[in-house]
């Protein structure tokens, strides 16, 4: 089978240092960070939860119509906002007569965690269920469930995000989307460019959007290996650091437009990168926990399928989930595979996104590639000995080499790399 080339020609991102690509960036550069007290959060707590939430959103100037944000969890809507904007960078157009391309012929794979419930919306069916004091579950049925929202489910659905963004681009082509916690953005983009590396379709928007702040995740902190609190939250998460001492949680998402390369020449779009190789791994263990082997292979083949060796790298995109375990088993993955490479990762500067990690943390190296200049990673002031890697640290990064590989795991054994150029 004659396989396609794949480009990457659009680019949306929304976090708590950007929610645009050239404020996301000038962040980056001036070293900010977006990790604070969490005010979304209602809490009678004495210290408020750390995390990062993204500013100034504004989800009705893109969704249409309006209603539809009703049954939109946060995640889904920005999720769809991000697409748009990504649609908008990549001139791309989906309505009128001036359609881009053939609705049959894009398609969405966009990752998604499980979505957190809005606590406040079900007070009132718990309520209803209380008889002397103790929650009779008896009564929910007949009781409780008349005080949920008919729609309700909608809003948390994993699916809804490339539900909501195929019915807004009438994108009729494949639609999926993995739910692989920090993966799962990562997995997206690597389906979506199988999909138009077989022909399947002509465009393909893909990426992926996290919500961690919720309670049920902070009720379940240590499953996270969260940061303990801080006086201080911008100088947490450390990645890579002597100092670590544990993630941070946080919201965003970023989504990209991949075309067959033909199809964006005959549109007349400049690509801002190639997709050379891509690879997605796992290591079945049946040990919960991160597993080098994983990372190991997945470096492996797709640098295999990019026809490119460590020394064609001008940089690595990594993890740096920021915890002791995690970055040490990374850190040793990449020693063993790509050796001195200089390493970048983004969570010092907005943590933790969940099913959104990836897709942010990419959207800074495409532009560092455009800008010829890796950004600092941010607290990872003294390399710790357990993790042997070249981490830019302090000071931004310049390259020359146009090629870097795209990194992310799960604590469950899976792995994703992508070789872009």
């Amino acid at each position: 089978m004659i396989k396609n080339e794949v480009v990457l020609t659009g680019i949306g991102v929304l976090s708590s240092i950007g929610i645009t690509k050239d404020s996301f960036w000038t962040s980056l550069c001036e070293g900010k960070s977006g990790i604070g007290y969490l005010q979304s959060i209602e809490t009678q707590m004495m210290n408020r939860p750390i995390g990062s939430e993204v500013p100034d959103f504004r989800p009705k100037d893109y969704i249409k119509p309006k209603k539809n944000i009703k049954v939109m969890s946060r995640d889904i809507q920005m999720g769809v906002v991000s697409v748009a904007h990504a649609c908008q960078d990549a001139q791309l157009i989906t309505d009128g007569e001036e359609r881009s391309v053939d609705p049959e012929r894009i398609g969405v794979i966009f990752g998604c965690d499980l979505i957190g419930l809005e606590l406040s919306e079900l007070v009132d069916a718990f309520k209803a269920g209380i008889q002397c004091g103790k929650h009779d579950f008896s009564t929910w049925g007949h009781s409780a469930m008349e005080k949920i929202m008919p729609l309700w489910m909608l809003k948390y659905l994993p699916n809804m995000p490339a539900c909501h963004i195929g019915i807004a681009l009438d994108a009729r082509g494949p639609n999926n989307t993995p739910t692989l916690d920090r993966g799962s953005s990562l997995s997206a983009l690597i389906e979506a460019f199988r999909v138009l590396e077989r022909g399947d379709a002509d465009v393909m928007v893909c990426g992926g959007c996290g919500n961690k702040i919720n309670p049920t995740v902070l009720a379940r902190g240590k499953s996270y290996n969260l940061a303990p609190w801080s006086n201080d939250p911008q100088t947490i998460p450390r990645p890579f650091d002597v100092d670590r001492v544990g993630t941070v949680i946080g919201e965003g998402a970023a989504a990209f437009v991949l075309e067959r390369k033909e199809f964006a020449q005959a549109r007349g779009v400049q690509p801002i990168a190639t997709i050379r190789g891509a690879a997605r791994t796992n290591a079945p263990t049946g040990r919960i926990g991160i597993q080098e082997e994983s990372i190991i292979r997945a470096i492996q083949l797709a640098l295999k399928e990019a026809d490119r060796t460590p020394k064609d790298l001008g940089h690595l995109n990594a993890e740096g989930l920021g915890t002791i375990f995690e970055d040490a088993i990374e850190a040793q993955a990449i020693q063993k595979t790509l050796n001195d490479i200089p390493v970048f990762t983004g969570k010092g500067h907005f943590g933790n996104l969940g099913s959104g990690t990836g897709a942010v943390e990419l959207a800074a190296s495409l532009l560092a590639i455009q800008h010829k200049t890796v950004p600092a990673t941010r607290n990872c002031q003294n390399i710790a000995t357990d993790c042997p890697i070249n981490v830019i640290n302090n000071l931004p990064y310049s390259i020359n080499a146009s090629t870097f590989l795209k990194i992310n795991h799960s604590n469950t054994g899976r792995a994703f790399a992508v070789v872009f150029e």
